[in-house]
């Protein structure tokens, strides 16, 4: 039995490596690509202790290689729900009996072999079946993704350690409960990193899990539950399902034992959700916790006096990284008349010189969208763009589905501060520039709080610090991630807690011991060491 007050290892950001060419890294990173890109793997199903396959295979293709299949996945059934619900369950004592610790221990190991020898893997299933290129792989699976254990953990130990004071003669305490039943954790496909954490966190506070995973993001969440499994996450803490969403809600939503939910994705689909919930509110054991981060319509906004090199630069890493399949990706553009020309010039040079294809060769910017749902969403708003009277497309605009879901980035440039694309999210390569009269840069902030329902990411360009603090103050929900002079995206943990509201969701933030808090059930419990004799009470007498 541990008699000692633990101090976990202080939590730091894993360094990015560079990828440059001639770098070891890099040659590890291709090998391992092309190793990976030669199998055929079968992804099973991880319930309890079994890998479970059935006979509903789905196939697993590169987004920018359709004619290459590299493995399928196994789609479940209801019975396969049920089972992970039951392993869950079964494994939930033990788990959450186990010293903190010893828990805290398994996801630091997990970090350390994110960071080290699984490295490489993690990287390259993110770029091969996600399309992503070296260095997003390299800031999302690998370095974010250890960050999240290494900042879990710490976060936790510091949870653990808020603790109320105690009077003469007692002693109160604190104790955090993991909740009562099972997580159900629905996640992304744009980042491997929230994916392994919207199931991990939970876990790290004690709790039981079942996952389902993105069909699209099902390659890396294999290598995601080889890691678990390397790193000592015990049979049934975390089930893995390949099964279909809805079909997995009804019977989730309607357990008693649901404890609640861990969700990144639409606002339309939270929204259900949440209603679902809502219904059923009678059935459970305990109200359950919802937590959700979810669309955005995320701006970048520039006050006469910005700096307008750096203001066009974030517009071309800001909107186009990851073809803008980040929730926080710049998606609508306010600028100032007077700077207009200048910044419409570099935007176009360096949308022109991104070089788009494979991420297999490192000097592609671009790669393809994650499928042929989404290539079809964007190019239908490119098709509207290109109709409409009110708004012009400045730069790219074509789109190739023959051998990948390519889409070019496009620049929009708009006279009607409400036009489509201004208001609603498309999560692609398309960004809308709206050019306003330098001195009615206040109304337009009011015009940009006003114009979307979501909240989740945003900046502001200013060299004037009283306009600095006045669109801050102006904007302050209308972004839960605000930057001044820099590119709405790129959050790290430990440093930028992540998330929004309205609706883009419940901002817990990831990254912070503020998500963390709400996979536990705070218990009170009061000691009196010389308990009352008598009930009487002095005023009695």
């Amino acid at each position: 039995m541990a008699n000692a007050q633990f101090k976990v290892p202080t939590a730091y950001n894993e360094p990015v490596k560079s990828y440059a060419p001639g770098s070891p890294e890099r040659d590890k990173l291709l090998s391992m690509y092309k190793n990976l890109k030669s199998q055929k793997i079968d992804i099973p199903m991880y319930i309890g202790s079994k890998e479970i396959r059935t006979n509903n295979k789905v196939e697993i293709k590169p987004p920018h290689e359709l004619k290459t299949i590299i493995g399928t996945f196994n789609m479940g059934n209801a019975e396969h729900v049920n089972q992970a619900i039951d392993a869950a369950l079964a494994a939930k004592p033990r788990w959450e009996n186990m010293p903190w610790e010893e828990r805290a221990s398994i996801f630091l190991k997990a970090a350390d072999l994110i960071s080290g020898p699984f490295r490489a893997k993690i990287n390259a299933s993110s770029m091969l079946a996600q399309s992503k290129n070296a260095y997003q792989a390299e800031i999302d699976a690998a370095c974010e993704y250890a960050d999240f254990m290494r900042f879990n953990v710490e976060y936790m130990t510091q949870i653990y350690a808020q603790q109320p004071d105690s009077q003469n003669g007692m002693w109160n305490r604190l104790e955090y409960r993991p909740l009562e039943g099972f997580v159900f954790a629905l996640t992304p496909f744009n980042f491997t990193s929230i994916a392994g954490n919207l199931c991990a966190a939970p876990a790290m506070m004690g709790n039981v899990v079942v996952w389902k995973p993105s069909d699209s993001q099902v390659y890396s969440a294999q290598v995601l539950m080889e890691i678990f499994q390397a790193a000592g996450v015990p049979d049934g803490v975390i089930n893995m399902i390949t099964v279909d969403g809805p079909m997995a809600g009804e019977i989730i939503f309607n357990h008693k034992d649901f404890a609640g939910v861990h969700f990144t994705g639409s606002t339309g689909v939270f929204r259900t959700i949440w209603g679902k919930i809502g219904e059923n509110i009678s059935k459970y054991r305990s109200y359950p916790r919802i937590v959700g981060e979810t669309g955005g319509k995320d701006f970048i906004f520039a006050h006469p006096s910005a700096d307008r090199k750096a203001f066009a630069t974030s517009i071309s890493r800001g909107a186009f990284e990851f073809q803008g399949q980040k929730c926080s990706a710049a998606s609508r553009v306010y600028c100032p008349k007077s700077m207009y020309e200048e910044v419409k010039e570099n935007v176009i040079k360096d949308v022109t010189s991104f070089k788009m294809g494979s991420p297999e060769d490192f000097s592609n910017f671009i790669n393809a969208v994650i499928d042929e749902k989404a290539f079809y969403k964007i190019s239908n708003y490119i098709d509207f763009i290109k109709s409409a009277d009110d708004a012009e497309i400045i730069v790219g605009g074509n789109y190739d589905k023959s051998e990948g879901y390519f889409i070019e980035p496009t620049v929009v440039v708009t006279s009607n501060p409400k036009f489509k694309t201004m208001c609603e999210e498309i999560f692609g390569p398309v960004l809308t520039m709206y050019v306003y009269d330098d001195e009615k840069w206040e109304e337009t902030l009011d015009l940009l709080d006003s114009t979307s329902e979501y909240a989740l990411t945003g900046a502001i360009f200013s060299q004037d610090r009283y306009a600095a603090g006045t669109a801050a103050h102006k904007l302050r929900n209308a972004a839960g991630n605000f930057y001044i002079n820099d590119k709405p995206t790129g959050a790290v943990v430990g440093q930028q807690p992540f998330g929004g509201a309205r609706g883009s969701g419940t901002n817990d933030k990831a990254g912070s011991y503020l998500n963390l808090i709400r996979w536990t059930s705070p218990r009170t419990i009061k000691e009196t060491f010389v308990p009352a004799q008598d009930y009487r009470y002095p005023f009695l007498g």
